[in-house]
């Protein structure tokens, strides 16, 4: 990131693409692999994401659907094109980037193996997962979605890119999203740090149940103790994640975790707690006030976690569907071929067809001197 940097500022890239920084998004890799493998760019007749590639196979058309090409960081926020001056800028070359298309477009008919095409039509949809999970539910005006996984993706569907200082600085995303949206959201560790637990517990033979970890957290009834943030560096790929978080725990002068009950509830609390700091900031670049939190995804079947957050953050958790991903995809298909009029409609059948749980915030007062001492955690270390 440092090497790209030289070339083109990080507040222009910003500016132009309005997406979070992170040292594995595309634009960087293919940064490396200019310096690194330039004849790689000579053979390549064209650049195409995995999904892309799918399509490419299905149909024998190259195209690149909007909502994944967007966490490239080489589409320009704005004009929903390419970025080519940036590309240009950073030697990239703009032959390799194909045609853009909108999520919901029909690409073509399915390419059969003797070369002839058969009577089914292949549909772009939502390429990137939280575009599709997204598309299922609605989460606009006072409400927020959590797609709730390894990532917990936080955010809003807005009409058009926050791309700002204040957006710059607190590393928020402008993904591209469908019908003209954006998602504007901020990638957090998530449940990453609990299934990395269970691993090391694992290797020493310990072997949890997610439902067995949850149960056991659930019955220590306490107000948030021991406090970690879940995006602190130590936490992104440690060789030994509990070792990690007790590392972090002893640096603090904070207790710690005795058990996998505790490990994980010193996991759901900080999550909880970074949710509201992460809606406050979402307030903040929108001038909106949310109310509800629309839990979405695997994450969604974790009634502690979901409760918690209630708590923590003093919204509405509405939970559900679970697999969102899969529904707005479908969701996408349905609108593109006409068998709903609107992705409204196709939502509404959505919310009709799978059952949510609704978690009410509870002793929220208990949980302001923990939330000032996260905050203060994130702050100082």
């Amino acid at each position: 990131m440092a090497s790209a940097f030289a070339r083109v500022s990080r507040d222009e890239i910003y500016r132009t693409t309005g997406i979070q920084f992170l040292p594995f998004n595309t634009l960087f890799q293919l940064h490396a692999a200019r310096t690194q493998q330039p004849d790689l760019f000579d053979r390549a007749a064209a650049l195409v994401t995995i999904p892309d590639l799918m399509h490419y196979w299905l149909t024998g058309r190259i195209a690149c659907e909007y909502t994944n090409a967007t966490t490239t960081q080489c589409v320009d926020a704005t004009t929903r094109m390419w970025a080519t001056s940036l590309l240009d800028r950073m030697d990239l070359p703009s032959r390799l980037f194909g045609r853009l298309v909108e999520a919901g477009t029909i690409l073509g008919p399915l390419r059969l193996p003797d070369g002839t095409t058969g009577a089914v039509d292949v549909v772009a949809p939502a390429c990137h997962d939280t575009g599709s999970a997204v598309a299922a539910v609605h989460a606009s005006g006072q409400t927020a979605f959590l797609s709730s996984g390894t990532w917990s993706l936080l955010g809003m569907e807005v009409a058009a890119p926050v791309i700002g200082d204040r957006a710059r600085d607190l590393n928020f995303t402008n993904e591209g999203g469908v019908l003209g949206t954006t998602r504007l959201l901020k990638n957090i560790a998530g449940l990453w740090l609990l299934q990395a637990c269970r691993r090391d517990w694992a290797a020493r033979g310990e072997t949890l149940s997610y439902d067995a970890i949850v149960a056991a957290a659930s019955g220590l009834a306490r107000p948030p103790g021991t406090l970690i943030d879940p995006d602190a560096p130590a936490f992104l790929n440690p060789p030994n994640m509990p070792e990690a978080i007790a590392d972090a725990c002893r640096r603090t002068g904070q207790p710690v975790p005795v058990d996998a009950a505790a490990f994980a509830r010193t996991i759901f609390d900080s999550l909880a707690l970074k949710y509201r700091v992460v809606l406050e900031w979402l307030e903040e670049l929108t001038g909106r006030t949310l109310t509800t939190i629309r839990v979405i995804g695997g994450g969604a079947r974790n009634r502690l976690l979901n409760q918690l957050t209630a708590d923590a953050t003093g919204r509405v958790v509405i939970a559900g569907p679970v697999e969102a991903t899969a529904l707005g995809n479908l969701a996408m298909q349905m609108v593109a071929t006409g068998q709903v009029p609107s992705l409204d409609e196709a939502r509404d059948i959505i919310e009709r067809s799978f059952p949510v749980e609704r978690f009410e915030p509870r002793h929220t007062n208990d949980w302001e001197p923990a939330y000032r001492r996260f905050r203060d955690y994130m702050e100082h270390g």
